[in-house]
């Protein structure tokens, strides 16, 4: 069995199993992996950031490749006639708990416990002569109990000998997610390859989450440009730094709201206490070498609602070229 059927396998199997809110989105320019196919695991974790509460943990697992070209999703979505596009198929699991998670009963003024798990379709159509990119996704899955959150943070608690985490028989309850989101993203600028400032937007729609959000992207280092096509198939040595500002207006987010049909969520913040502008910051360093790329990262986003504290986080990723 080949490198890709093994990733396609491992992808399907986990969905299997399952029986950045979307925390993760790995199809923006600072995160572009420069081969037509690739596999990628992206880990993040607050445990990166010596703290754990709020968006506790993050994990996608995702292949790209020309054999998601007839993923029935892709039909829904939107993809410009530009000169190269790549489709792919991620799976997702996020968690989310209080600042405290030492107690059975419900912190209130605390953010909610909560688990999601989806399965997201996605495509990126890069258009190299305007040095453009415009991405399309759909993340179908489940908010609640069904995703496992709890189960996982005990296990991982549990292996490494740290506090057996409590509370989370008062998670937001099962409840479907079905959302669909656009981004566009824009070179300003280029310097060869050690310079690139570009500014990007996106809107999200569904279930889970309503978002909408504008940022700028700035890199430097040595690195090929995430709107060339033809610097895709290079395999040298690449290594860059990123930085990410941003800001979200919020709408709605199931994980402190609860879900859009379930309304028996033994606790929720309430519409009145979101902050509907929040800001984001991503910081983090790539290497690329021979089609594998290792990345760290740091993370922190202003408050989401009103009674709670500035968070950080940080996570890994790796990826190879299939």
């Amino acid at each position: 069995m080949n490198i890709r059927n093994i990733s396609t396998l491992l992808l399907l199997t986990l969905s299997g199993l399952s029986a950045r809110a979307q925390a993760i989105d790995n199809t923006t320019a600072y995160k572009n992996i420069n081969s037509d196919a690739y596999f990628r695991l992206n880990y993040e974790n607050d445990f990166f950031s010596a703290t754990d509460e709020y968006y506790t943990q993050g994990i996608n697992i995702e292949t790209v490749g020309s054999f998601w070209k007839k993923n029935p999703v892709n039909y829904i979505l939107i993809k410009p006639k530009y000169d190269y596009i790549r489709y792919g198929l991620g799976f997702q699991h996020n968690g989310y708990t209080p600042s405290d998670i030492g107690h059975n009963e419900i912190l209130y003024g605390d953010r909610p416990f909560a688990g999601t798990m989806m399965l997201q379709s996605f495509v990126i159509a890069t258009n190299s002569e305007k040095h453009r990119r415009f991405t399309s996704s759909l993340s179908t899955g489940v908010i609640g109990p069904l995703a496992g959150a709890g189960q996982m943070q005990r296990s991982i608690h549990k292996w490494l000998n740290n506090i057996t985490p409590h509370g989370w028989d008062n998670q937001i309850q099962n409840d479907i997610i079905l959302n669909y989101q656009v981004n566009y993203e824009q070179q300003l600028l280029a310097y060869k390859k050690s310079f690139l400032l570009s500014g990007d937007g996106f809107a999200r729609a569904g279930t889970l989450s309503d978002k909408a959000g504008i940022g700028l992207t700035l890199m430097f280092g040595y690195f090929d440009s995430p709107y060339d096509r033809n610097q895709t198939k290079n395999k040298k040595f690449r290594i860059y730094a990123y930085e990410h500002p941003g800001f979200n207006i919020v709408g709605y987010d199931a994980t402190l709201q609860g879900g859009l049909f379930d309304k028996d969520s033994p606790y929720t913040i309430s519409s009145g206490d979101i902050n509907r502008l929040v800001f984001q910051n991503r910081f983090g360093f790539v290497v690329q070498y021979l089609g594998f790329t290792l990345e760290y990262f740091q993370s922190v986003s202003s408050r989401e609602f009103e009674t709670q504290k500035m968070h950080t986080w940080g996570g890994v990723q790796v990826a190879f070229g299939l």
